[in-house]
């Protein structure tokens, strides 16, 4: 049975929660804190736990990265699968995943995440044209963030010559037959991030890059900014899941969650 549009329920997560800030569960065993010794899958799971209870009142989402989990074998699935138990119904999971395929591919891909994880929406990319995101957007109660203009400093290579982007947010504004496309957009882009928004201009963005890598929150909260529902999400990992390496993690990510909420939410332009 299908849900609200996932646009709607993310826009009422941060209406709930007053906030823009998805939180990045990307768990590597090797840095967990002091108290997890074991620090295997099973600590993984506890650890992910621990951060989405002390901070789910201060988040619109949460972002889990798939290869840290696969990277672990099947005791990483299920910590994946116990790191999705925890989280609040009310609380969206974007499934940070990247898939990109063609044909049948695609559509085990989006079956999976969507039908067997139970994601609420899914990162993809655009690379091998749009009828390989075809299979992800017709499910339409779930949202499809479509890699537009990343992060790492490799997005030079192929996506600003040319401006390759900017036809990446064009074509996929106009082909948002059902609502449900987002584009991911790199906050360390703040001088490219208006250009995309003019160019999408109803899309809603997924904002990586704050925190440990650098980028600007400010730039990219007000150049992303639109007037449609859930138009904006900032993600940050590190900087909050690891914001202390001992006995006190979980304080310390609510603590650092709840900077960055309030930090974002003074950016938003006035009269929203």
């Amino acid at each position: 049975m299908e849900q609200p549009p996932f646009f709607d329920r993310l826009a009422a997560a941060q209406k709930r929660n007053r906030s823009l800030l998805c939180v990045g569960l990307d768990p590597d065993p090797a840095k967990l804190p002091a108290p997890f010794k074991r620090r295997d899958a099973a600590d993984v799971a506890r650890f992910n736990r621990e951060i989405v209870e002390a901070t789910a009142d201060l988040v619109c989402a949460y972002k889990p990265n798939w290869a840290f989990y696969e990277a672990m074998g099947l005791e990483g699935m299920k910590a994946l699968d116990t790191t999705l138990e925890a989280i609040p119904d009310a609380i969206p999971v974007i499934a940070d995943a990247k898939r990109g395929d063609i044909g049948n591919t695609a559509a085990k891909y989006a079956r999976a995440i969507f039908e067997t994880w139970n994601a609420d929406a899914v990162t993809v990319s655009p690379y091998l044209g749009l009828d390989t995101l075809e299979p992800f957007l017709e499910y339409r109660d779930r949202g499809v963030y479509v890699l537009c203009l990343t992060s790492n400093p490799g997005s030079a290579d192929f996506q600003t010559p040319r401006r390759l982007y900017l036809d990446v947010a064009r074509k996929l504004a106009l082909g948002d037959k059902y609502g449900n496309i987002g584009l991911v957009v790199g906050a360390t882009q703040s001088r490219r991030i208006a250009s995309v928004r003019q160019a999408a201009p109803r899309c809603p963005f997924l904002l990586p890059g704050v925190g440990s890598q650098g980028g600007s929150a400010r730039a990219a909260v007000r150049g992303a900014w639109g007037e449609r529902p859930g138009s904006v999400v900032v993600n940050v990992a590190r900087a909050v899941t690891y914001a202390s390496s001992q006995g006190d993690f979980a304080q310390a990510a609510r603590e650092a969650a709840s900077r960055f909420r309030r930090e974002f939410e003074s950016y938003v332009p006035e009269g929203r």
